[in-house]
């Protein structure tokens, strides 16, 4: 099985990490949307990271759907979903704030790096600017609860995506989050960041 993308992306490291740690094999391939555009044409002419190939020569993308197939394939005790349907419930709000944190970097950050300044829309920008610090607000909130992982002794997927979504904000607008604002999701970070899957795909 194959794992297509980049690792500065959030979506696309949220998935090898996930992978690694259900003991589920796959070969990373760092091609970029950019400037790996045709290479990754031809494996998914979407051209959407991450991108997931089967061993039965499957295409699936989208991270959310990669990560329901690797549900189905990892062993017993390693899957990344609470049982309990409240818990559960709750590890998909924590884990859809992370991914929505992740989202409105992104916004931003292709209005910065691909748009010159005269054309950025001011008001658009704030508001994306207040619906990423209303995620991070949240998360904080939800993070707390931690100890030391939000539902057991081990990193689930809301933890990975929580992490992973802190991290990459962090480095694209340090200016906008910090971790003195929010220590329970930095400590949370610092944490994920110290165990093997997380070494094994870091951020680039």
């Amino acid at each position: 099985m194959k794992l297509v993308g980049m690792l500065d992306s959030p979506y696309v490291r949220r998935t090898a990490i996930s992978l690694r740690a259900q003991n589920i094999p796959f070969e990373h391939l760092p091609i970029s949307t950019f400037a790996g555009f045709d290479a990754f044409a031809a494996i998914n002419p979407v051209v959407k990271a991450p991108t997931f190939v089967t061993d039965e020569g499957i295409v699936l993308m989208d991270s959310g759907l990669i990560l329901e197939y690797g549900e189905r394939l990892a062993a017993p005790g390693l899957q990344l979903s609470p049982r309990d349907i409240e818990t559960h419930a709750r590890a998909l709000r924590i884990t859809g704030l992370a991914l929505a944190a992740c989202e409105k970097t992104v916004q931003i950050v292709y209005e910065y790096n691909l748009r010159p300044p005269e054309t950025w829309h001011q008001p658009w920008l704030d508001r994306v600017h207040c619906q990423l610090l209303s995620a991070y607000d949240l998360l904080e909130h939800e993070i707390q609860r931690a100890d030391p992982w939000l539902f057991g002794q081990r990193p689930l997927l809301a933890d990975i995506t929580s992490a992973v979504a802190f991290r990459f904000t962090r480095e694209k607008l340090p200016q906008v989050i910090s971790a003195d604002g929010h220590s329970a999701l930095a400590a949370l970070s610092a944490r994920a960041e110290a165990t093997e899957p997380f070494h094994a795909f870091p951020f680039v």
